[in-house]
């Protein structure tokens, strides 16, 4: 692996460059770019996917978004999805630097809100010749969904009003994506299962990592709420789709949302694969659903990378 980094309009974005058994810089190789979930940082699902299929013979790039992990950009712990996609147009064109990567076989993998936003990324970015996803969210939708219940004017009049607060020089507001830890969640309630793996996962596992902060800034709202990764699909999607998501269905609507995209893709090739018996998180880092998920998504790339 190589520790790299490339620019988005003067951001600097770290990366991680996942090189295949018996690299040979004098070769050629398709490529895959990676895209990870929301408040993920390299080292995290992104290494996951990467490593795998780095074995199965693809270089693989993933990297910490703008404004978070060890890459550039002020304020910190902005999610906006424009730059997200801009990040991977950027890492394609990162790959197209490197002389070893084959420029007419690069794909690209999103998994979770990475997912979402490869989707956003391939409807214009043609240089990616197959797109596939895991666990794929839109997570405008997703921000809709849970600023629903709050009533969305509310959350962006406090936006407004935290904006206001920041331009006269008050501290920037961020949140917690999710409870800090497992105890804190029961302090709170916290009831649903996912939301619970979820915890255990990024904040209490092996997998837990000082990049990931688990912070949001606020004024993302304004930005996620307003995003729609999937609605240009039956108009501009054109690539080969791999979709793969977990059977057990829960509250992330990871099922209902790659069946989604499955159905909206005009792609004459595309494949919606079920990983029985996984959920949203098991398809992040457990040996027994990851591994049939790789092989599938490697079976794909490998198809359509191989010109």
């Amino acid at each position: 692996m190589e520790h790299v980094s490339f620019s988005n309009r003067g951001i600097t974005v770290a990366a991680d460059l996942h090189l295949p058994t018996g690299f040979d810089a004098a070769g050629s190789y398709p490529a895959l770019v990676i895209a990870t979930p929301g408040s993920s940082v390299k080292e995290q699902i992104g290494a996951v996917y990467a490593s795998r299929l780095a074995r199965a013979g693809f270089i693989a790039l993933t990297f910490d978004p703008s404004y978070q992990g060890a890459s550039g950009g002020q304020p910190r712990d902005l999610e906006d999805p424009a730059v997200r996609v801009e990040d991977i147009r950027c890492a394609v064109d990162y790959l197209m630097t490197r002389p070893f990567v084959a420029e007419e076989r690069v794909g690209l993998l999103g998994i979770c809100a990475g997912g979402g936003y490869a989707i956003k990324a391939a409807l214009t970015e043609h240089r990616v010749k197959a797109v596939g996803t895991v666990v794929a969210n839109d997570i405008g939708q997703a921000f809709r969904d849970m600023s629903a219940a709050k009533g969305m004017a509310d959350t962006l009049r406090a936006v407004g009003w935290q904006r206001t607060h920041e331009a006269r020089g008050g501290a920037h507001r961020r949140n917690a994506w999710i409870p800090d830890s497992l105890q804190q969640a029961q302090a709170e309630g916290v009831s649903d299962p996912e939301l619970l793996e979820a915890v255990g996962f990024y904040r209490e596992s092996s997998y837990r990592h000082p990049g990931s902060t688990n912070r949001l800034l606020f004024s993302s709202y304004a930005q996620l709420l307003s995003f729609n990764a999937f609605d240009l699909v039956p108009d501009l999607l054109t690539q080969p789709l791999q979709v793969v998501v977990g059977g057990k269905r829960g509250n992330t609507g990871q099922y209902e949302a790659g069946r989604r995209l499955y159905e909206r893709s005009p792609a004459t090739d595309k494949d919606l694969y079920v990983v029985e018996g996984a959920g949203h998180y098991d398809l992040y880092h457990v040996p027994q659903y990851v591994e049939p998920a790789v092989a599938r998504l490697a079976a794909f790339f490998s198809r359509h990378l191989d010109a």
